[in-house]
């Protein structure tokens, strides 16, 4: 479980260093400012989940047994694509449709979050 996260980690971290570079250096002027703060705030929620999965990855390693942990990397996962990617694709077409998709990705990202305290709570109990 510990490599699938830290796969997803890469990969969302090479994505979210080319997404940031070419919203900074390929969108400026074909976008509205406004456009461009979506895009901005996809690219911020990214790294920081990039960061999550890797501290989940970790969370694996240290705790295999524990079900709270690895689910809470797929949690993440699930909230990058759903949350940033429809602020990518709102920033890029305009297309509100897309800002309806964005509260559920952000759901999975809470998910995840309270699925880290659970697992820490449960470990502890343990010991």
């Amino acid at each position: 479980m510990m490599e699938r996260f830290i796969l997803y980690a890469a990969v969302n971290g090479f994505l979210v260093v080319a997404l940031g570079a070419f919203g900074a250096h390929g969108l400026e002027e074909k976008i509205s400012e406004a456009s461009l703060e979506t895009w901005n705030t996809a690219v911020l929620y990214q790294m920081f989940h990039v960061v999550a999965l890797i501290l989940t990855a970790l969370l694996c390693y240290i705790f295999p047994a524990s079900k709270s942990f690895s689910r809470s990397g797929y949690a993440f996962q699930i909230g990058i694509v759903l949350f940033s990617g429809s602020l990518y694709l709102l920033a890029l077409t305009g297309i509100s449709l897309f800002a309806y998709i964005t509260p559920f990705g952000g759901l999975f990202f809470l998910v995840g979050w309270g699925l880290i305290v659970n697992g820490l709570l449960q470990s502890r109990s343990k010991s």
